[in-house]
């Protein structure tokens, strides 16, 4: 877990490894909280967004699946690579919902994303030791997806498309964070004499 204080707030910035980011998944109370947060983790969407999500946002393109995200910040259309693992789940989720396809799918208000997180992160910080958890917001899971894409070497530009931002210097200074851990091994690998 990666941290860094907000410039203007008392809080923290964070940034999940890949690992953390499956035990947050994992510790989720109930199905709706655990798909708030895959959206967020593995789509890069904002709490005004994820609760907006339906099952008719997700789409098959000659790109592979994508979540459409019809009125993102600004009222903006975007569209943002979904795994197929969570689409497959959004299908069949709507497939068994007494529901029209364009029903959100976690329909609550962002309020209550945020109580959900400060649950959630209470409780694995208490079963982990690690009091980092407890500094853990929605939005630091849009930061962990755009940082693990740049730690894929994800062309920044096609983050920024896929994320809704259109300065690349709100994009470095917020949202792309200190590379994990497993990209400085790699990166730290390609040096014989570290």
């Amino acid at each position: 877990m990666l941290f860094e204080d907000h410039p203007d707030r008392d809080d923290k910035k964070v940034w999940l490894s890949q690992e953390e980011t499956e035990t947050l998944l994992d510790a989720a109370e109930d199905r709706e909280r655990e798909l708030a947060y895959r959206i967020g983790a593995r789509c890069g969407l904002r709490s005004h967004e994820v609760v907006e999500v339906a099952p008719v946002h997700v789409s098959d393109t000659e790109a592979g699946p994508m979540l459409r995200v019809p009125e993102g910040k600004g009222s903006k259309f975007r569209q943002t690579p979904i795994p197929q693992d969570l689409a497959t789940t959004i299908g069949t989720i709507d497939e068994y919902r007494d529901a029209d396809g364009d029903v959100p799918l976690v329909d609550v208000s962002t309020r209550t994303l945020r109580r959900w997180i400060e649950d959630t992160r209470a409780r694995l910080a208490e079963s982990t030791g690690k009091r980092g958890w407890e500094e853990l917001t929605m939005h630091d899971l849009r930061r962990t997806w755009a940082t693990h894409l740049n730690d894929a070497e994800v062309d920044a530009t096609l983050v920024m498309d896929w994320g809704g931002w259109e300065d690349i210097e709100t994009f470095l200074d917020h949202y792309r964070g200190t590379h994990a851990p497993e990209a400085q091994r790699r990166e730290r690998g390609k040096v014989d004499w570290l």
